[in-house]
């Protein structure tokens, strides 16, 4: 009789951790924010180097950064605005009325400039209030509520600067007590090999440090995410929905401010009806940044990237010689694209 087969021998056990799907790195990097901001960005830089010879000097980038700056400031505040759900389309005119209530109350009254700039601080701060208070209490939505500051905004810049100069611009403060040393504050610049660095590129880096580690490390910040991604939800598990929006508005505000302060020091003067149409651009650079329109997505850092777009491309044009009226043209395709590209990002991410 022949002998048995043997019995097979057991299959090697295998780890479960090797049986556990892991997504790929490449969609865990396509589902952050600011990667379809990021590849813009070089590809928008690498072509500015090639067509325009005098982007390439360290002036022409130091310019680059200082028109970020300029924008990027605001922009910071309008983003996490925006992942906490809502809008303000009062962020343009509110850098203007930040100098004018500075530079107006100063001079038709004759007191020190920096009285104007608290005066100017509460006044921003309580225009932040007003949007933020409204837009929890009555249930209208942001876009209504501050569209309507905007205008009442826009018409008292040019309604009170003429009645108080006779005309559509503020005076020249420059002899007066306490701009010397607003001006190193807000509108100073440090000389580089060469170059000339204005302080509000540290500045606009230093509020992008400051929000990211408020969007990412504190309680504060995953409120922001909650308020934006879900409301009911987040209000349910007891976070302060109403504060945690009237806040963000009163951010806007204050980083409003703060770029009024340097434009009025840096020109010692302000025309009434500038600010219009910039809170278009700081939406813009955030949702270039990747943030979404609808709320409870999106990080500093692409907003930041978003703002730099948006400088590299203002005076890439001018720069290479081409007509800078389609300067608007490119910024909606841009705008488009951004929006197409980071839905196809997070659909990629989201498998």
């Amino acid at each position: 009789m022949s002998p048995l087969p043997a019995a097979p021998l057991p299959a090697p056990s295998v780890p479960a951790r090797r049986l556990t799907a892991r997504p790929f790195p490449a969609r865990r990097l396509l589902a952050r924010p600011e990667v379809g901001a990021l590849v813009a960005a070089v590809v928008i830089f690498g072509f500015f180097l090639a067509v325009a010879p005098a982007f390439r000097s360290a002036g022409s980038f130091a310019s680059v950064l200082y028109q970020s700056s300029t924008i990027g400031i605001v922009a910071v505040a309008v983003g996490m605005l925006m992942i906490g759900g809502e809008f303000d389309l009062s962020a343009g005119v509110i850098t203007t009325t930040a100098g004018l209530v500075n530079s107006l109350f100063c001079w038709y009254l004759g007191v020190n400039l920096w009285a104007g700039a608290v005066l100017s601080l509460a006044f921003c701060l309580l225009v932040g209030f007003v949007n933020g208070y409204l837009v929890t209490r009555t249930g209208i939505p942001s876009f209504l509520i501050t569209l309507g500051t905007f205008f009442v905004l826009q018409g008292a810049n040019l309604g009170v600067t003429k009645l108080v100069t006779g005309s559509v611009s503020s005076a020249d403060i420059s002899a007066m007590g306490g701009f010397s040393a607003l001006r190193r504050i807000f509108a100073g610049s440090v000389p580089i090999g060469g170059v000339t660095l204005w302080t509000t590129v540290p500045y606009w880096l230093l509020f992008v440090v400051i929000s990211a580690w408020t969007l990412r490390r504190t309680r504060i910040g995953n409120w922001i995410y909650a308020v934006g991604g879900a409301p009911a939800s987040a209000r349910a598990a007891g976070v302060p929905v109403e504060r945690t929006t009237i806040g963000l508005f009163m951010t806007v505000s204050f980083l409003g401010w703060f770029v009024g302060m340097h434009l009025l020091y840096r020109f010692d003067t302000l025309q009434a009806g500038n600010g219009v149409g910039n809170e278009f651009l700081y939406i813009i650079a955030a949702v270039v940044g990747g943030t979404l329109l609808t709320g409870g997505f999106g990080n500093a850092l692409g907003v930041a990237v978003g703002a730099f777009i948006f400088g590299m491309t203002s005076l890439g044009i001018v720069y290479a010689g081409w007509d800078p009226n389609w300067f608007r043209a490119f910024l909606g395709v841009m705008l488009l694209l951004a929006v197409l590209v980071n839905l196809a990002a997070r659909r990629v991410g989201s498998r």
